[in-house]
């Protein structure tokens, strides 16, 4: 089957890219599982946070947001947004960290104990030193979201591949061959890698260096917060990024340990330390009695070695394209970063987030490993 350009993994990543890449060109977007986004975006608990990440992250988080706010008309059947407010909490020894978070971060306040108290009932008396409040934050839809961009990618005449598991990727003249265990070949002059913690293997198979991306496993689970009701609950940060909770369907609460535990390219599950890990941190600032765990989960986060995107053409293999590194950003920065690469690809002016071009080229890492 012949395309223009053939995107690997359809997660949040790869169905951004190929949505906004179908307006111009034949896409296939290449899918080992059954579903598309079953590793990682089906398994994120999403807010929109301008302040997370790091510089390359926050540029297209900012730019992300018009799109979520007014998406385009047919783009999906509910509100892709609701907003909920962020509230980081600090001990008395995180109070340097907090200080630190309001020096740097863009639209936060500080927020007094007596407020933070007021909006979090739970809160443990004399655990809390400091706050601060971000209340330009949003809950985001990660499954409608994730739809719409496929829909826009049918709709523009692209075509979708799931267990398609690629075996092969081979350059022959100016076209590559990508064989699959469904047993198709797609066949393009361009390959967009979007395998998130895949992305190295399939960099392998096609013949092109690995960057050194390292998956890792960030761990959730749903409690009951009974007697208290959660359903207007901010989210809760921890300043040192050890915990954070938030509200679930109204009436559960999300809490996670923060974890990023080094692992591999695989199906991941919750080990069981790690959910005590989160209940146990949580409960030292907020006072809820957790008597059973009613669901957890695990996902991987996939981090290059700089912690920043790798959005590029390889420097050395032509007609490879790596789109990989999100981290846990790649929901609050799919818009604007799906944009961004097809413009990359395509070559066109990328308008505001041009200038993230040399931060996020994955060029950067062979110079690195050359020195």
């Amino acid at each position: 089957m012949n395309f223009d350009i053939a995107v690997i993994g359809a997660g949040m990543a790869g169905a951004t890219a190929a949505a906004f890449l179908s307006a111009d060109k034949r896409v296939a977007l290449i899918e080992a599982e059954e579903v598309a986004g079953y590793h990682t975006t089906g398994r994120s608990a999403a807010i929109w946070i301008q302040n997370y990440g790091p510089p390359d992250v926050r540029a297209l988080t900012r730019l992300s947001r018009a799109f979520y706010e007014t998406p385009p008309a047919g783009f999906s059947d509910v509100p892709l947004i609701r907003q909920r407010p962020v509230l980081m909490l600090a001990s008395e020894a995180q109070l340097p960290d907090l200080e630190n978070a309001l020096a740097s971060g863009h639209g936060i306040r500080r927020a007094s104990v007596q407020e933070a108290q007021a909006l979090l009932p739970a809160l443990r008396p004399g655990y809390l030193a400091g706050a601060t409040m971000e209340e330009d934050a949003f809950d985001m839809d990660v499954a409608a979201i994730h739809q719409g961009f496929l829909r826009m990618l049918r709709a523009n005449g692209g075509e979708l591949g799931l267990r398609s598991r690629a075996g092969r990727i081979e350059k022959r003249g100016d076209m590559w061959d990508v064989e699959t265990t469904s047993g198709t070949t797609f066949r393009a002059s361009v390959v967009v890698n979007a395998a998130g913690a895949w992305g190295d293997h399939v960099a392998t198979i096609a013949g092109a260096a690995p960057l050194g991306l390292q998956p890792c496993r960030r761990t959730a689970a749903i409690i009951d917060p009974s007697p208290f009701d959660v359903s207007n609950w901010p989210m809760i940060v921890d300043v040192g990024e050890e915990w954070y909770a938030r509200p679930e369907a109204r009436t559960r609460l999300m809490v996670s340990p923060a974890d990023a535990t080094p692992t591999h390219p695989h199906d991941v599950q919750p080990e069981e330390i790690d959910v005590a890990i989160g209940i146990d941190r949580m409960q030292q600032a907020l006072d809820i009695p957790v008597r059973r765990v009613e669901h957890s989960w695990a996902g991987l986060r996939t981090f290059t070695p700089d912690g920043s995107l790798a959005f590029g053409w390889d420097p050395r293999v032509e007609g490879f394209f790596w789109c990989v590194g999100q981290a846990g950003y790649g929901i609050q920065t799919a818009p604007a970063a799906g944009r961004f690469v097809a413009d990359l690809v395509l070559g066109r002016d990328a308008g505001q987030a041009a200038t993230l071009a040399p931060a996020v080229a994955p060029g950067r890492f062979t110079t690195i490993a050359s020195r």
